[in-house]
C-alpha cells in the first residue's frame, strides 16, 4: 500500500509519519520543506515537494498512491478560506485525476456546522468536496489540541491563559499524538468503505478552568485563566500582526461554537483516546 501524508513535521504528521513506519509501511511525505525532514527518517520514507495549495504539485507527487492523510495547511494568510479553498482544490483533482482509493481527512469539531466557525470552515468546505467524490472517506474531526497551549508560551510562562469562552465551560482537548493513532489505524484498516465520520475526543472534556487548575499543580506555579472580550482577543490577534481575515477566522472558531452549539458526535468508547493532559504537560512542559 502505497501511502501519502502531508504536513509530515506537524504536530500529528510527525507521529503518524514514525507509526507508518513502524507498521511497516514506506510512507510517501508531501512537504514544502523536504530539507526539513528528520534525517534519521530518509531511510525508511520517500520524499516529495508539493505546497499543498499547488494543484500541479499535488497531482503529481501523489501518482500511484492509494490512501492520502489530508491536512488543510493553516498558514498567515490575507484570505485563509480561500487558501482552504485552493488545498481543497488540489486534494480533490488529485484523488479524482490519481484515482486515490482512501482519504483521512483530518477535519475538526465544528465543521458539521458548515458556516459561521471561522477557519473551521474550510475545514468544513473540504469535507463537502471529499464526500462529493467516488472514493473512501474518513473526516477525523479533531478536539481542542493540547499543543494550542504553546502557540503564547509567554503568557503561559507568566501564569496567565486567556479565552473569549466561558471559563467552565467543558470542551474535548486532545494530543496530537493521539489523533496520530487514529489516523494510522483508519489507513491501515481495510474493513471500512464509503464515506464516515470519526471523532476524536481525546481522554476527557475538560473547561479551561479545569485546565488551568492542571497546570498550576504540573508546573509547581499558579496559572490563572481570565475571560476577555471578543474584540480585545481580535486585537491581540491584530497587534501580532496577524492579517486582518485572519484574525477574524481564528477568533471565529471560538466564538462560531461558543453559543448553542452540540458536536454532532457524542462521546464514547469510539472517539475517547487515552493521553491525558496532566500526562502530557509532564512530558512537554514541566521542568
Amino acid at each position: 500500500m502505497r501511502i501519502a501524508v502531508t504536513t509530515p513535521n506537524g504536530n500529528v504528521g510527525h507521529h503518524l509519519t514514525r507509526m507508518l513506519v513502524r507498521s511497516g509501511i514506506r510512507p510517501l511525505l508531501l512537504t514544502r520543506h523536504p530539507e526539513q525532514i528528520s534525517p534519521e527518517l530518509i531511510p525508511y520514507v520517500d520524499v516529495a515537494r508539493a505546497d499543498s495549495q499547488n494543484v500541479d504539485e499535488v497531482v503529481d507527487a501523489t501518482r500511484g498512491v492509494n490512501a492520502i492523510y489530508w491536512i488543510d495547511p493553516s498558514v498567515m494568510s490575507e484570505d485563509p478560506l480561500a487558501d482552504y479553498a485552493r488545498a481543497t482544490e488540489a486534494l480533490v483533482r488529485a484523488v479524482a485525476e490519481n484515482g486515490i482509493g482512501r482519504v483521512v481527512f483530518q477535519s475538526s469539531i465544528g465543521a458539521e456546522k458548515r458556516h459561521g466557525a471561522g477557519e473551521i470552515d474550510g475545514l468544513a468546505a473540504t469535507e463537502v468536496a471529499l464526500d462529493g467524490l467516488d472514493t473512501d472517506v474518513a473526516h477525523l474531526r479533531c478536539g481542542y489540541f493540547f499543543t494550542n497551549l504553546l502557540l503564547d508560551v509567554e503568557s503561559l510562562k507568566s501564569g496567565r491563559l486567556q479565552t473569549v469562552l466561558p471559563i467552565d465551560a467543558p470542551m474535548a482537548w486532545v494530543a496530537p499524538r493521539d489523533i496520530a493513532e487514529v489516523a494510522a489505524l483508519t489507513l491501515l484498516n481495510s474493513e471500512w468503505t464509503g464515506h464516515r465520520v470519526q471523532a476524536v475526543h481525546g481522554p476527557e472534556d475538560l473547561s479551561w478552568s479545569q485546565v488551568a487548575g492542571i497546570l498550576t499543580q504540573e508546573l509547581g506555579r499558579d496559572v490563572v485563566v481570565e475571560r476577555i472580550a471578543d474584540e480585545e482577543m481580535r486585537q491581540q490577534y491584530v497587534d501580532a500582526r496577524m492579517p486582518a481575515a485572519m484574525a477574524d477566522a481564528v477568533l471565529g472558531m471560538s466564538t462560531g461554537l461558543r453559543d448553542d452549539f452540540t458536536p454532532e458526535q457524542e462521546r464514547s468508547v469510539v472517539t475517547t483516546t487515552p493521553t491525558m493532559l496532566r500526562a502530557w504537560v509532564r512530558e512537554e512542559l514541566a521542568g
